[in-house]
C-alpha cells in the first residue's frame, strides 16, 4: 500500500510549469531487496564472460532510488563502486545505457549536456533537445546538480561552446526567467506579444531575434500557446512557417523545438525516437538518452504518441531496430507494447 501512494503521490511539472501525475514506464519494484540485488549483480560481473542478463533485469527493473540503494548495498559487499565496476564489465552501448540509469535523471541530463559540449565538435542537436525540451523547473535542478558534478556553471559552459544568437537562446532559456502560468488569460498580453513576434520578423526586413528570443524564453508555455493561435490573425504564415523563412541552422532547429513541445512534447520525443531509428544505422545515443530520461518521468505517453502518430508501438520498433542485450534492456525500459 506504501508503494501504491509513493508513486501516486509523486508529481511532475509539465513544460508548461502546472503540476501533472507522472506517467512512468519504470516503477519501483514490489519486495525490493538491495542487499539480494547486490549479491546477484556482484556474481554477474564475476561469472566468466560477464552475465549481461542478469545486470539488465535487475537494473532496468528497478526505480532509480532502488538503484541508489543496490549501489550502497554493493560497496558494502564488494568492498568497490558499482558504477566503476559496470564500467569494466560493460562496453558500447549497454554500457552507456546502463551507466545512464545509476543517475538521477537530473545527473543524466547534466551528464549528456556537458559531454555533448566537450571535446573539439559541440553535438548541437542533443544540446538542442535537452535545453529547448525541459521545463523551468527542470531545468533548475540540472543547473544545480551540474554545478555538484563538474564545478562549473552551466550558463558558462553554453556560452564558452556557442556563438550568435543561438547562444543567446540557449543562455535565455537555461537561465529559466519562465512566466509562471497564470489563471487568467492577458488577452492584451496575448495580442501584444503575437503582434511584436510578426513585427520583428515576417513585417520587417531582417529579423528582430533579440524580441524573438525574449518572448520565446520569459512567457509562459500556456500564454504562447494563444499567442501562435494569435498570430495567424497577422502574418500570412503560422509560427513555424515563419521561423523557417526567418532564420536559419541551429538556431531554425530550437525554435521549432521550442514550438513542438509547446504544442504537445510526447510527440516531439516520440518523433525523436521515430527518426533516430528509421535509417538502416540507428543512432543510439538519441535512442539512449530519451528512454533514460524518460522512463521515470512519461514515457508512457511518449509510448502512446508513438504508436497513435506512427502506425507501430514503440517495443515493435525497437525489436525491429535493435539487437542483443542493448535491445533487450531498451525494452525493459520501455515497458511492454502497445
Amino acid at each position: 500500500m506504501a508503494l501504491v501512494s509513493e508513486i501516486l503521490t509523486k508529481l511532475t511539472l509539465s513544460y508548461g510549469g502546472e503540476r501533472e501525475p507522472k506517467c512512468p514506464t519504470v516503477v519501483p519494484v514490489y519486495g525490493f531487496n538491495p542487499e539480494e540485488d547486490a549479491a546477484k549483480i556482484e556474481t554477474a560481473i564475476k561469472t566468466k564472460g560477464i552475465d549481461e542478463q542478469k545486470i539488465i533485469e535487475i537494473l532496468t527493473k528497478r526505480s532509480c532510488s532502488q538503484r541508489s540503494e543496490i549501489a550502497l548495498a554493493y560497496e558494502k559487499r564488494a568492498k568497490k563502486d558499482l558504477v566503476s565496476a559496470l564500467k569494466g564489465a560493460l562496453s558500447g552501448s549497454l554500457e552507456h545505457l546502463i551507466l545512464g540509469l545509476m543517475k538521477s535523471t537530473a545527473q543524466y541530463d547534466a551528464s549528456e549536456l556537458k559531454s555533448s559540449m566537450k571535446g573539439l565538435g559541440t553535438d548541437e542537436e542533443s544540446l538542442i533537445e535537452m535545453v529547448c525540451s525541459r521545463n523551468k523547473e527542470e531545468l533548475m535542478e540540472i543547473k544545480k546538480v551540474y554545478r555538484e558534478m563538474f564545478k562549473k556553471e552551466l550558463e558558462k559552459d553554453v556560452s564558452g561552446d556557442t556563438s550568435g544568437d543561438f547562444a543567446k537562446l540557449l543562455l535565455a532559456l537555461v537561465q529559466a526567467k519562465r512566466d509562471e502560468p497564470s489563471n487568467t488569460e492577458d488577452h492584451e498580453k496575448i495580442d501584444n506579444d503575437a503582434r511584436s513576434l510578426y513585427e520583428a520578423g515576417v513585417n520587417r526586413k531582417g529579423t528582430d531575434v533579440t524580441t524573438w528570443i525574449s518572448i520565446f524564453s520569459e512567457r509562459s508555455v500556456p500564454h504562447l500557446q494563444k499567442v501562435f493561435e494569435r498570430y495567424k490573425r497577422y502574418s500570412p504564415y503560422d509560427i513555424k512557417e515563419s521561423i523557417r523563412k526567418e532564420v536559419k541552422g541551429d538556431l531554425e532547429k530550437s525554435f521549432l523545438t521550442l514550438v513542438e513541445c509547446m504544442e504537445n512534447k510526447h510527440l516531439y520525443f516520440a518523433s525523436r525516437l521515430n527518426d533516430a531509428m528509421k535509417s538502416k544505422s540507428v543512432k543510439d545515443k538519441v535512442v539512449t538518452r530519451i528512454i533514460v530520461s524518460r522512463c521515470e518521468v512519461d514515457l508512457m505517453k511518449v509510448r502512446t504518441e508513438f504508436k497513435r502518430n506512427f502506425g507501430k508501438s514503440l517495443y515493435q520498433t525497437i525489436l525491429e531496430h535493435t539487437k542483443g542485450d542493448y535491445q533487450r534492456a531498451l525494452l525493459n525500459l520501455c515497458g511492454g507494447d502497445d
